[in-house]
């Protein structure tokens, strides 16, 4: 018996109104994605990247088509819905990170417990728990100004972890990195996948999609290539 898989889409479209004109940013994507894959998404601009990463995510739904995640049919749930399903399966890390700025790292990474109506206790736990896992359990007082940007993202991925998602969705995770702290990133997303979580990352970056077990290119809405490869291990020096 097979495993459901985490991701599964069944010809996928996705249009846009602009003034007159109809936009298909997805023409009919198909892809499935078993648990603890490490997928990378890449593609020129205006290939459909991010309105893809947005349906994975539960942003956005399809125009036509299904989104099948963990089994569950999620194209015709309503923003509401999509949103309950995004707080317990899917956690996210941005290019920009998008700490609040006057906040600690730990009540940064509390938030979305916060939202979720978990209580104080277990909230601390649970983020300073999160930031262990990330090499930042000496850090849990600072303030993003007095962390470095690698600091940050790694702050940026307990924050998306704290609520045991299955997924991580990681959009440009190193855009604003130098390539040493890129690797270091990399690194902490390969042992996250290592534990059975899967971790889906749009790159432009082949370097940085190196270290995926398998990658989409994008072209015109279109899947253009798909293959798996020998992820390249992020090397973080002691």
């Amino acid at each position: 018996m097979h495993a459901t898989p985490v991701i599964e889409l069944e010809n996928v479209v996705r249009t846009y109104t602009m003034g007159d004109n109809e936009v298909r940013a997805l023409r009919g994507v198909s892809l499935r994605v078993e648990k603890g894959e490490s997928l990378a998404i890449m593609g020129p601009s205006g290939s459909g990247k991010t309105t893809l990463m947005n349906t994975l995510g539960c942003l956005d739904r399809p125009t036509s088509g299904h989104y099948l995640l963990l089994g569950q049919d999620v194209s015709r749930l309503s923003k509401a819905e999509l949103a309950t399903v995004r707080g317990r399966r899917i956690g996210f890390v941005f290019q920009s990170f998008n700490l609040l700025a006057r906040t600690s790292a730990l009540e940064n990474v509390e938030l979305p417990l916060l939202y979720a109506g978990v209580g104080g206790k277990e909230r601390h736990r649970r983020a300073r728990e999160a930031l262990e896992k990330v090499g930042l359990g000496t850090r849990l007082d600072h303030v993003p100004s007095q962390l470095s940007g690698g600091q940050q993202q790694r702050v940026a991925i307990a924050r998306a972890l704290v609520g045991e998602p299955e997924i991580i969705m990681a959009d440009e995770p190193t855009g604003n990195l130098d390539s040493q702290t890129s690797v270091e990133v990399m690194a902490i997303l390969q042992s996250l996948v290592a534990q059975g979580i899967t971790v889906i990352l749009v790159t432009h970056e082949p370097d940085i999609a190196a270290h995926a077990s398998r990658v989409i290119v994008l072209k015109d809405g279109h899947i253009i290539d798909d293959r798996r490869q020998e992820p390249l291990k992020a090397e973080v020096p002691s």
